[in-house]
């Protein structure tokens, strides 16, 4: 028992320093007034996932999530949209929602403004809501964090087989209760068509913003667990060299104390859906209206609690 104990002392230790060491590499040094701390201020973050890794090095941001976050009822919301989503908004050149990103990283030599301000100021008008922060998480570091994890234990809804020989990438998975590693999750939520014999039966952007939100809350459930506290240390190493974010170090830290056991239940994910018109994806107008108010539901605290309206369930259980 002694030994155990100090073998847990030295462990939270070591995430402990870990946390810290990767909080003040990634983060900015700014400080962050009382009253603006996440541990009180409730807050809003967009969330860019790239198709960043080694063998592409492409940005093109497959997954868009705006996340508002209430430390007093401890709870956020999720909003994602699909990535073929056609960008409408006064200022800008209609386009494809993921393509934004790349073309900003490309201006940013000239115009001497970060992409990531540049996404978060458009996305802060086309919400109609001011997003405080942005953080961009690339292929590689969620592949290495689900791996972290010791993978994640996903129902695999469809027969999926994909191949393509200029990245890499390798999808063949069996429809079922799959444990999946990093690489088989990263192919889970980015399939879209089959080029196999015989082929599997495609899948479009609704489809994957499904599925990510399902990896999600696996991913919060395997954090909790025994291979995850184990693999904590991974985890965050793993962030930190994947992650770009102008949140400041100081309040990543009360993003931590403030959200750090947050249950999967007070998580609730709200995908937006529309109707496909090769090349673009239409929003359904309703529902990214109903999206934006549930933000500021949140933000407000008059989010409806689990279980009181049907939508709320639905949101959090169904999503």
């Amino acid at each position: 028992m002694i030994v155990l104990a100090l073998g847990v002392g030295v462990y939270i230790g070591y995430l402990s320093v870990t946390i810290d060491q990767v909080i003040e590499e990634t983060g900015t040094d700014e400080k962050v007034a009382p009253q603006q701390s996440a541990k009180v201020k409730p807050l809003t973050m967009l969330l860019l996932g790239t198709d960043y890794r080694p063998e592409t090095k492409t940005h093109l941001t497959d997954v868009m999530m705006v996340i508002a976050m209430n430390p007093d009822t401890k709870s956020a919301t999720v909003v994602s949209l699909p990535r073929d989503t056609l960008l409408e908004l006064k200022g800008y050149k209609p386009d494809k929602l993921n393509a934004y990103y790349p073309n900003f990283l490309v201006q940013e030599k000239k115009s001497g403004i970060t992409a990531k301000y540049e996404m978060k100021t458009m996305m802060s008008k086309y919400f109609d809501l001011d997003i405080d922060y942005v953080t961009v998480l690339n292929f590689q570091g969620f592949r290495d964090v689900v791996d972290a994890l010791g993978g994640v234990d996903i129902n695999v809804d469809a027969d999926m087989c994909y191949r393509d020989r200029a990245d890499n990438t390798n999808i063949n998975l069996k429809k079922g209760q799959q444990h999946l590693s990093g690489e088989d999750a990263l192919g889970y939520v980015r399939y879209r068509k089959s080029n196999c014999s015989p082929r599997t039966k495609a899948s479009d952007d609704f489809d994957r913003n499904r599925r990510q939100n399902e990896v999600l809350h696996a991913l919060i459930d395997q954090a909790k667990s025994l291979d995850g506290v184990l693999g904590a240390g991974k985890v965050i190493q793993s962030v930190g060299k994947n992650m770009e974010t102008d949140l400041e170090s100081q309040q990543m830290k009360n993003i931590i104390s403030a959200y750090w056991n947050i249950s999967k239940e007070n998580v609730a994910f709200m995908p937006v859906t529309g109707q496909w018109k090769s090349p673009y994806v239409y929003l359904n107008k309703d529902e990214f209206e109903q999206a934006k108010q549930a933000l500021k539901d949140e933000l407000s605290g008059n989010r409806p609690a689990v279980g009181e309206t049907g939508d709320a369930e639905a949101a959090v259980a169904g999503n």
